[in-house]
């Protein structure tokens, strides 16, 4: 898994699903919530916040909007 050296600290599209969810672990709650269930598999540490959007057939946009509230409360 690639880490981000100045942590994720901003969620954007480019953002990876494994870094997120380490340095924020109560993202995972809403990602469980919409079926992105493959937090702990292999490409979660390679996939993007767009990349997943995509696959789950969500908007990216709304999805890093979300995630940003998350971790800025």
């Amino acid at each position: 898994m690639k880490i981000d050296i100045d942590r994720v600290e901003t969620v954007t599209p480019e953002t990876l699903i494994g870094d997120m969810v380490l340095f924020h672990p109560e993202t995972a709650e809403l990602l469980f919530s919409i079926g992105m269930h493959c937090l702990g598999c292999p490409s979660s540490g390679v996939e993007t916040v767009s990349e997943a959007a995509e696959v789950h057939g969500l908007d990216a946009d709304e999805l890093v909007s979300r995630l940003n509230a998350i971790i800025k409360k």
